[in-house]
């Protein structure tokens, strides 16, 4: 298997932990991710530490609360491919946050360092900004919950629904390189679900001398590493493809580069 793909536990832990990736197990320095399952009932609480966060729910509902504010019964969607947005809590570093599970409950925790600079606060459905990017078979829907026009100190989070047969991240583009204006460096991690859950998606990683070029087929609940190179996604026929995109960097810019063989495309 390739060292790209992080599977989810064959059972979640005693805190509900699916999948985990940190800075450590990825072998870079910034972004953090893990996808928590709890039943009705259940109770997560955490420090941030020297971490900002960003709790999505990617179904269910949820009560929320950090160090000065809480937030009652949010969420509103029990699938992620009701292709609605999601309800979102941004919590800064050195503060906590608390989840009680009012129904089954996947929230993606999505970390990077934090400098303290922004107050904890609910990102609402309305607040969300969507988009349709691309056209015939590129097109897909985003849904910009942490946008670089948003207030944060290193995340950026997105999420993406790519119907069957369609391609995105495409034409492939790359962010691996700190040369602003033209292009930032910002390491980033594809968490998927596909519908039917049998199927795949295929990703392909690779870099402009193929030191790193990958092919992979991605399962539903299993995550992607990039941490260099270009990255455009397949889903294929009759398979919807959902991914939730966190990055960060040194600089919370997105700036990509397309790759040059493929330029003509745009």
């Amino acid at each position: 298997m390739s060292d790209l793909i992080v599977k989810p536990f064959k059972q979640p832990n005693e805190e509900g932990t699916l999948l985990t990736v940190t800075p450590e197990s990825a072998g870079w320095t910034y972004v953090g991710f893990e996808a928590v399952k709890l039943k009705a009932g259940e109770k997560l609480k955490r420090s941030t530490q020297a971490q900002e966060v960003c709790l999505v729910l990617l179904s269910g509902r949820a009560n929320v609360s950090t160090n000065e504010t809480e937030w009652a019964d949010i969420g509103q969607r029990m699938s992620v491919f009701e292709k609605t947005p999601p309800y979102s809590v941004y919590v800064p570093n050195e503060d906590f946050y608390a989840i009680e599970a009012l129904t089954d409950l996947e929230v993606a925790i999505c970390a990077a360092p934090g400098q303290g600079n922004h107050p904890a606060r609910l990102i609402a459905p309305e607040q969300v900004g969507v988009e349709t990017r691309g056209q015939g078979n590129v097109e897909r829907q985003i849904h910009n919950i942490l946008p670089e026009g948003q207030p944060a100190d290193s995340l950026l989070v997105v999420e993406v629904f790519t119907p069957e047969g369609h391609w995105s991240s495409y034409p492939p583009h790359k962010h691996d390189q700190d040369a602003l204006p033209n292009e930032s460096l910002l390491e980033e991690t594809y968490y998927f679900r596909v519908q039917p859950e049998q199927g795949f998606a295929i990703q392909r990683v690779y870099t402009d001398d193929r030191s790193l070029n990958e092919t992979l087929a991605v399962q539903n609940g299993e995550a992607v590493l990039v941490p260099r190179g270009y990255h455009p996604v397949s889903a294929p026929p009759g398979y919807e493809v959902y991914y939730l995109n966190v990055m960060a960097g040194p600089k919370r810019i997105w700036k990509f580069r397309n790759d040059p063989d493929h330029a003509w495309l745009m």
